[in-house]
C-alpha cells in the first residue's frame, strides 16, 4: 500500500497521478481535512517566471495542466512584473532572457488599465500565467483520484497506517514524519480588500523592488508582501500593524482602489528549504518526499505529482528530479531561487 501523507495540492496531485499510472492500494490521508492546511491559505498565482532554470522547468510542466482545467479553476490572465529602478529593470531583463531561452513566452509589456506607471521604468509579463483557486483545484483532483480508486482518509495520521511506501507531502510539517528534511516554516499573510469594481482580465501585478503584489479574487483584491523581519515558526497570527502600509502601496500602484479597506486577512506557512528549491524523490527505503516548495508548491504541483508518481511506479521520471534530491545539501546548494514572493 502507498500512503500519501498530506491532502493539500501536492499530495492530491501525487495520489491522482499514482492512480493514473495504475498504482493500486493508494491512500491519501491528512490529520486535518482536504486542502485544509497551507493550500487553503495560498495566493493562488501560477507563473513560469522564476530566476533558475530548474524552477522554470517545473512551472512549464505544470502550466498545461492548469490550462486543461480552465475556468473556473484557472484564469489565464497573466503575471506582470514592474520595475521602478535601473537595477530592478536589469533583473527583469536578465530573468526574461533566461526564461525565453527555455521557451517561456515572456515579453516587455504595457501596464494594465488602472495601474500607475508614473514611476515604472519597464515591465515584463507572461500572459500564459494566471490565477487559480488552490482549494477548489485540490478538491477537484481528490475527486478524480477517488474515481480512480484512491481512498481518502481525513483526520488520519499517516504514522498510524501500515504501508509499503510513504510519500511525505506535509508542507511545513513534513519534518515530523521525516526529521532529516531541512524545512523551516515561514509565516506569510494575505489581505483581502473590500469589494471593488475590477476588470476581469487584471493580471497578477508584482513590484520587482518591494515584492508587493496583488491579484483579483471574487470582486476584490488580495494583497501580499514579505515582512520586514521574516516570521519563522508555526505561529499564524495576522499582523494588523501593516494594514496601513499595504493600503498605501495599493493606492499608489492601483489608484482605482484608493480608499478601500481590509475586509479580511489570514496567514499561512511556507515550507522553506535552505535554497528555496523543493525536495522531491526518494529520501529513505520506502520513503519519498515532495515538500519544501518555499511558497511555490501549488503552482508546481501538477508537474511534481506526475514526476514523483512516475518515479515510484516506473522507477524513472519524465522530469529531471536531480536538482531536487535531498542529498544536494550534503554538497552545497549553489543555485538558490531568488524570486520568492
Amino acid at each position: 500500500m502507498i500512503v500519501v501523507a498530506g491532502a493539500g495540492a501536492i499530495g492530491a496531485n501525487v495520489a491522482y497521478h499514482l492512480a493514473l499510472l495504475g498504482a493500486r492500494e493508494v491512500v491519501l490521508c491528512d490529520r486535518g481535512e482536504i486542502a485544509g492546511g497551507s493550500t487553503s491559505r495560498a495566493m493562488g498565482g501560477v507563473r513560469q517566471q522564476f530566476s533558475t532554470a530548474a524552477e522554470v522547468r517545473l512551472a512549464q510542466e505544470s502550466i498545461g495542466f492548469f490550462e486543461e482545467l480552465g475556468p473556473p479553476f484557472f484564469q489565464q490572465v497573466g503575471y506582470l512584473f514592474a520595475a521602478t529602478t535601473p537595477e530592478g529593470l536589469a533583473r527583469l531583463e536578465e530573468r526574461m532572457a533566461l526564461q525565453r531561452s527555455l521557451g517561456v513566452p515572456v515579453e516587455r509589456a504595457r501596464l494594465p488599465a488602472g495601474v500607475n506607471g508614473g514611476d515604472v521604468l519597464g515591465a515584463v509579463a507572461c500572459w500564459k500565467d494566471g490565477l487559480a483557486d488552490p482549494a477548489a483545484v485540490t478538491r477537484e483532483l481528490v475527486r478524480r483520484a477517488q474515481e480512480l480508486g484512491v481512498r481518502v482518509r481525513e483526520g488520519e495520521d499517516a504514522r498510524r497506517l501500515d504501508r509499503d511506501e510513504l510519500v511525505v507531502c506535509c508542507g511545513p510539517w513534513s519534518a515530523e514524519l521525516a526529521p532529516e528534511l531541512p524545512i523551516r516554516p515561514l509565516c506569510r499573510q494575505l489581505l483581502l480588500t473590500a469589494p471593488l469594481e475590477l476588470d476581469e482580465r487584471l493580471p497578477m501585478v508584482v513590484e520587482e523592488e518591494t515584492g508587493f503584489h496583488f491579484r483579483r479574487r471574487d470582486g476584490a483584491l488580495v494583497l501580499a508582501m514579505g515582512d520586514a523581519a521574516p516570521r519563522w515558526g508555526f505561529e499564524t497570527v495576522v499582523d494588523e500593524s501593516v494594514f496601513g502600509d499595504r493600503l498605501e502601496r495599493l493606492a499608489h500602484r492601483f489608484p482605482p482602489a484608493a480608499g478601500t479597506t481590509i475586509a479580511n486577512a489570514w496567514a499561512g506557512l511556507y515550507d522553506m528549504t535552505p535554497d528555496a528549491h523543493p525536495i522531491v524523490g526518494r529520501i529513505a527505503d520506502g520513503v519519498y518526499a515532495a515538500c519544501g516548495f518555499s511558497g511555490h508548491g501549488f503552482m508546481q504541483s501538477p508537474a511534481v505529482g506526475r514526476a514523483l508518481a512516475e518515479e515510484i511506479v516506473l522507477g524513472r521520471s519524465s522530469v529531471d528530479l536531480s536538482p531536487y534530491r535531498l542529498d544536494r545539501f550534503d554538497r552545497e546548494a549553489v543555485f538558490p531561487e531568488t524570486l520568492v514572493l
